[in-house]
């Protein structure tokens, strides 16, 4: 006999192969229904199964021993294949076999609005994993494509780190918990990819002596190679409160001469860790306690390139079949050898190999570069591969065509290795090789110039540090200068200005990014709120209390004016004023909505009575309503009680247009994409606007389509909800936030129930009916990746209609023919 060979129940292919030499069998009978069977290879490794009768699948699971040749043994060793399309395959298979239903990549837009990107496998499981919604299955297996760009500076530098990357993962809700998982892990591991059980090493948090007793007395790993350790590294939690647990991770030892003393997992020249497997057991409460959880689900990650870099026994993950190809590409059009390259041109290689493939799958689930979001990841990664392949010597299109572009070269092959990983990507090449070559070609335009500009700014400063014995650090403005006018990445302007040994002044690029916020705000002044002795008004004036969401007039005392910036006592008839007041019903302008207009007086008695008409308000950094208006009649002081009362007309037109601006959302998201998300919008009294993520004009048919779906929906009459709540449990419960847009740990949702949910501070309507009507006036481009849609609804939705109305009966009757 050349070995045993363990079958199935159905008499499938055999799932474990074991030499004949010192091979004892031991079997015991625990009840009628379960027995164990215990297999000793040599001296030192165990592998127990235990047989038993499933009481949900109603069948009998057997398993034989039988004598296998040494042919059949050979002839599995062939089947073994190690391509990164065949791993993924076998990952699959491995769980299908074992209840699990295989599902496909969620994209790389997540429906969780806490997250830009999906960043993780269990993404999608997350409402699951939460309570939020029931489970579809008991048990899932996915190969999940994600996208982390946390790391970018190290990738191509280490041997690990990407921003795209696929995560294998098993899943249970409520099912088979920590036994189960980790017995798999290590069948999947050593049986089925055949890793050497004496080069694994595993870790378990300090605390899940359950764990450690399944890895060391189940399946038997000696204790040496486990390690303890603590929270930051072997827990996870989905956040403050909420479903959380410990972990166990398996790594790979590339140098198991080293032995096991003094051993640090850590240390990326001797390990990788290449799967998690979470154990999801407690509830954390709001005191921090721990209670365990009724349903215990499992969630794990394999990554797919660690895997296929330790199978294909190759250095690094880049030279594995799932990048290699990528870089070969990109090695011809610079006329190098990855192979007989120095490090730095390898690091170079590897950066464009890795970004190509977030790129293109980024663009394949329609993200279009721009300047925010989504949109702002992918542009950047454009643009550091565009600066990579300058630097690589790579001129045009690689090809002898110095007008063209080298990315779409090189995006080909990513789309040609995509048939296993997405089947979608080869159907939408021409969008993204368009996408592609616009973005490379615009950004070209500028980048000399810009290296230029740069290499002289670094030039003075290191000169100027030189002379004043001080550190190099590039002034923020300059770094701003780069990023706004010839579209430099602040990451790009780190990375070259680092490679000089400059650091950036960071604060001072925040402080020019959020100047730059203020000024493009709709023609509004920046507010002023300093006094002649610099104190700042803060400091004085407290925090004002906003009563708009319940009342339009309420009593107040002035508590401060300012005239041009300065702090006075009183303001006369004829003067501009800035009026603070204790608590107003006035919106201050933010979240794209205009601030009211209206009035603020002073009743008529033994004091003249006056009068500020009220044209803007505006909110401080802190939370400051500065009301900004005219003295009509009479004199204000400081002190003084006042009555005030908001235009309700015109608060009733910014209702109605900030309620439309939400359904345009939702009606956009399902008319062009969910993928499409925010870039900006004005909530005015006459009109509304709003800038969305798109790569091109929308057709006719699609903005019938819009207009259809939002006036169905005021027909509809839906009377609106709003809540405040926690913003964790706003972002659970669906509510979209605007990228960029900073919230407090409660936060005010608006929903349209059915239709929208939205993080929102802003004004709205009771019921939709109150729209009575929306109509888009234009729509059109407004910067690369981004479009803009004008249009009215309400009071100015029926001046619209009857001003198009008059005007075609005047040129009706100039021409003398009928309107039909």
């Amino acid at each position: 006999m050349e070995g045993l060979k363990l079958q199935n129940f159905q008499g499938g292919k055999p799932f474990m192969l074991l030499p004949a030499s010192s091979v004892l069998c031991r079997s015991s009978f625990r009840t009628r229904r379960e027995c164990s069977l215990t297999i000793s290879v040599g001296c030192r490794e165990f592998v127990g199964f235990t047989i038993r009768k499933e009481r949900e699948m109603q069948m009998t699971t057997k398993a034989s021993v039988q004598p296998v040749t040494k042919e059949v043994v050979d002839d599995k060793s062939k089947d073994l294949t190690t391509s990164g399309d065949s791993i993924r395959r076998r990952f699959l298979e491995f769980y299908a076999s074992r209840g699990h239903k295989i599902l496909p990549s969620a994209s790389l837009v997540p429906d969780d609005p806490t997250v830009l990107l999906t960043i993780a496998g269990m993404l999608q499981f997350k409402p699951v994993f939460l309570g939020k919604v029931p489970r579809q299955v008991a048990r899932a297996t996915t190969a999940q494509r994600c996208i982390r760009t946390n790391d970018v500076e190290n990738v191509g530098r280490t041997a690990r780190h990407h921003t795209f990357f696929e995560m294998l993962g098993n899943f249970s809700f409520g099912d088979y918990f920590k036994k189960e998982a980790i017995r798999w892990a290590w069948e999947l591991t050593t049986i089925e990819f055949g890793l050497p059980a004496d080069r694994l090493w595993v870790s378990v948090y300090e605390d899940d002596d359950e764990a450690f007793a399944i890895w060391h007395h189940q399946v038997g790993v000696p204790v040496e190679r486990i390690q303890r350790m603590g929270e930051d590294d072997n827990f996870w939690s989905s956040g403050p409160t909420g479903p959380c647990g410990p972990c166990s991770e398996i790594y790979y030892d590339f140098h198991p001469e080293r032995g096991c003393t003094d051993t640090d997992l850590g240390d990326d020249t001797r390990f990788i860790e290449f799967y998690n497997l979470v154990f999801m057991q407690y509830n954390k409460k709001d005191d921090g306690s721990l209670e365990p959880l009724k349903q215990k689900n499992i969630d794990t990650g394999l990554g797919l390139e660690r895997m296929a870099r330790i199978l294909q026994k190759v250095p690094n993950n880049y030279e594995t079949d799932l990048i290699y190809p990528i870089i070969e590409k990109a090695s011809k059009l610079a006329n190098v050898s990855y192979f007989l390259a120095n490090d730095q041109t390898k690091t170079q290689l590897k950066i464009i190999g890795d970004h190509l493939r977030a790129i293109v799958y980024l663009i394949s689930d329609g993200v279009v570069p721009s300047n925010i979001g989504r949109g702002y990841v992918v542009r950047r990664l454009i643009r550091r591969a565009v600066r990579t392949g300058r630097l690589l010597g790579i001129k045009g299109d690689g090809r002898g065509n110095p007008e063209g572009a080298f990315l779409p070269e090189i995006a080909e092959k990513v789309i040609e290795l995509s048939s296993q990983i997405h089947s979608d990507v080869k159907s939408r090449e021409s969008r993204i090789i368009e996408e592609l070559k616009r973005e490379e070609l615009r950004f070209v335009q500028t980048l000399e110039r810009g290296e230029k500009l740069l290499e002289q700014m670094l030039a003075d400063v290191v000169l100027k540090a030189r002379e004043n014995r001080i550190l190099p650090c590039l002034a923020g403005r300059d770094a701003f200068l780069l990023y706004d006018t010839y579209g430099f990445p602040v990451e790009i302007t780190m990375e070259v200005a680092e490679e000089r040994g400059v650091k950036i002044d960071m604060n001072g690029f925040e402080v020019e990014m959020e100047h730059q916020k203020r000024q493009s705000q709709a023609a509004h002044n920046t507010v002023k709120l300093s006094v002649e002795n610099d104190e700042e008004i803060t400091d004085i004036i407290s925090d004002t209390e906003f009563l708009g969401y319940e009342t339009l007039a309420a009593r107040a005392v002035v508590e401060g004016l300012l005239v041009n910036g300065k702090s006075v006592l009183q303001v006369s008839e004829g003067s501009d004023v800035e009026v603070l007041l204790n608590r107003t019903p006035f919106y201050a302008e933010s979240g794209g909505q205009i601030g009211d207009n209206g009035l603020i007086c002073t009743e008529s008695g033994k004091k003249q009575k006056s009068v500020v008409e009220i044209k803007d308000v505006q909110k401080s950094p802190g939370n400051i309503f500065v009301h900004k208006g005219t003295i009509k009649e009479g004199v204000i002081e400081v002190g003084t009680e006042v009555n005030a009362a908001v235009d309700a007309k015109l608060r009733q037109r910014a209702k109605v247009h900030h309620t439309a601006t939400h359904l345009l959302q939702a009606a956009l998201k399902k008319v062009i994409g969910k993928e499409t998300s925010q870039a900006g919008s004005l909530v005015a009294f006459d009109r509304l606007r709003f800038d969305f993520n798109f790569h091109r004009p929308l057709m006719e048919k699609e903005l019938m389509e819009i207009e259809g779906l939002i006036n169905g929906w005021i027909g509809d009459a839906t009377l609106l909800q709003t809540k405040v709540m926690p913003l964790t449990e706003a972002k659970e419960a669906g509510a979209i936030a605007m990228f960029g847009e900073k919230y407090g740990e409660q936060v005010r949702v608006v929903e349209v129930p059915g239709v929208s949910m939205e993080l929102c501070g802003g004004t709205h309507v009771s019921s939709t009916s109150e729209i009575r009507g929306f109509r888009i006036i234009t729509e059109q481009g407004i910067a690369s990746g981004i479009r803009r849609i004008e249009a009215v609804a309400g009071d100015a939705f029926i001046e619209y209609v009857n001003a198009r109305d008059n005007h075609m009966r005047h040129l009706c009757s100039t021409l003398k023919v009928s309107k039909s």
